[in-house]
Order: C-alpha cells, then structure tokens, then sequence
C-alpha cells in the first residue's frame, strides 16, 4: 500500500478550518500521481513518452470524519484491479488510526492524442501490481 502524508493547510478549509469536501479527491489525486512518480512514471513523461493520459472515470467517497487546519494526514491507495484500459484503487485518508473518508476511484487510460480508450503499457501495469490488495 501505498502512502502520502500531507498537512492540512488554511487554504483546504472554510471559515469553521473543516476541510472542504472536494479537497479530498485533490488529495487522492495528488496520492495516485506521487505513487506514479515513486514508481518512475512521471504523468509528464507517460504522456510525452508512453502518449497516454490517465482520467478519472468514476469516484466513490464516504465521509467519515473531518481532517481540520493543521491536521497531519495520510493518504493511501491500494489497487483494486488492473484491466486493459482502466484501474481501480481503494483510497483513505487518515488521521492516524482514525479513518476520515474512505473512496474508490477509477480511472481510464486514453490516448494523449485522441482522447479515446487505449491499453495500459505493461511497465506501468507491473509497476502498480506492487500495491494490489489481496
């Protein structure tokens, strides 16, 4: 599993210093492209070189508990299958032990120039194989 800690900062909050709902998939987000980056996969490069981008498809979240100003959190993901053209990973944050908001997010592989479905290249499907769930 992969994990990304992040600090909550002013600028994620509303006036009470909740974080704002939406701010949780930009997390999660920035959670997927770091594990991508980790794994030598630059988003940059994947689509110069590889001429694929990675779109989000479908997203799932339960909020759970509020992370509020200056919190430090954890975002995870874990990949919960890998097909031909998509991917779908679990993602948390978390306080600690305390679950904030629990997702599933999918996402599709498209060509860079057409925009239209494409295969995963194999060197990043292995890539993420090493943070399947079992």
């Amino acid at each position: 599993m992969f994990s990304l800690p992040l600090v909550i900062n002013y600028e994620d909050t509303d006036a009470a210093g909740v974080v704002y709902y939406a701010n949780y998939l930009a997390y999660m987000e920035r959670a997927r492209n770091a594990c991508l980056r980790a794994a030598g996969f630059p988003l940059a490069r994947v689509r110069d070189e590889d001429g694929i981008v990675f779109v989000v498809a479908e997203a799932k979240l339960r909020y759970r508990q509020p992370a509020r100003l200056d919190d430090e959190i954890a975002v995870t993901l874990g990949v919960q299958n890998i097909r031909g053209a998509s991917m779908t990973f679990i993602q948390n944050v978390l306080r600690g032990d305390d679950l904030l908001v629990e997702g599933t997010v999918r996402l599709a592989t498209l060509s860079s120039d057409t925009f239209s479905p494409c295969r995963m290249p194999d060197k990043i499907r292995h890539a993420l194989e090493q943070h399947r769930l079992e």
